[in-house]
């Protein structure tokens, strides 16, 4: 299997010794014209990939925050379409991966391989298709061959051993590793035996492990970085933004840069 762009980034920071960190956003919450802005400031704050979730009218994985930022988004006109074509407007600004994270009806809406083409105009490393069941991935991953986009797979805390076990023989990019049962949002708690569920995803993968769901605070953030080889924090990233609150931002990526389990 080829080495995939996404997947460098993220083993250059694990080569130094520290957990990666990817936020997630909202494309167009808070206008689509600010969307380059919040890349820029993510980058600069020290982020390794930013994903980029697109507004759905029936986000099935997402909690009560972001299906709030994507209503908002969508009450301004924000479209998949034309998130990727503001992405096209400045590809040369963004030094660090960009992941694509949405459901599979907008994809098809576009047309697949006229999306793949727009992602590869817009410099897009990953894609995150949540509705898009292992067992049909070949949909979207035909139309990805040689163009160093990454097709990259979650894996869920219910997915029996050889289910994760197949999916993460055929991962790309990284893997997602679910931390919680259920949607995105705030956790206060996880389990116990999430240690032992990384270090498994760890052992049968090839590519970057990072947790994901609910991780939002800068402890947790600590905690997930020490035990995974990177985090993805959400639902605390849109309200930080939403509030205006980018100090809060700031220290959930230094959270991130904690010493990892190599």
């Amino acid at each position: 299997m080829s080495e995939f762009s996404l997947t460098v980034a993220i083993r250059k920071r694990n080569a130094e010794g520290e957990s990666a960190f990817v936020p997630y956003m909202m494309a167009g919450d808070g206008g689509l014209n600010a969307l380059h802005e919040r890349i820029s400031f993510l980058q600069e704050a020290g982020a390794d990939a930013i994903e980029i979730g697109i507004p759905f009218s029936d986000p099935v994985a997402d909690g009560e925050v972001i299906q709030e930022a994507g209503s908002r988004a969508l009450s301004k006109g924000v479209t998949l379409r034309k998130v990727m074509c503001e992405l096209q407007t400045q590809t040369q600004t963004h030094a660090i991966p960009l992941v694509v994270m949405t459901y599979l009806n907008p994809i098809l809406a576009y047309g697949i391989q006229e999306f793949v083409e727009a992602c590869v105009l817009a410099g897009v490393r990953g894609l995150i298709v949540p509705d898009l069941p292992y067992e049909e991935r070949v949909l979207v991953s035909s139309e990805l061959v040689g163009k160093d986009i990454a097709l990259v797979p979650l894996i869920s805390l219910t997915s029996s051993k050889e289910r994760i076990e197949k999916i993460a023989q055929a991962a790309e990019g990284f893997i997602y590793a679910v931390t919680v049962n259920g949607i995105t949002g705030v956790r206060s708690g996880f389990g116990s035996d999430l240690a032992e569920h990384m270090a498994h995803l760890k052992n049968v993968s090839d590519v970057p492990v990072l947790a994901g769901f609910g991780i939002s605070t800068p402890e947790q953030v600590r905690d997930f970085g020490g035990i995974a080889d990177g985090v993805i924090v959400g639902s605390a990233i849109v309200t930080a933004f939403h509030e205006e609150n980018r100090s809060l931002i700031q220290s959930l990526i230094r959270a991130g840069r904690v010493p990892i389990n190599q």
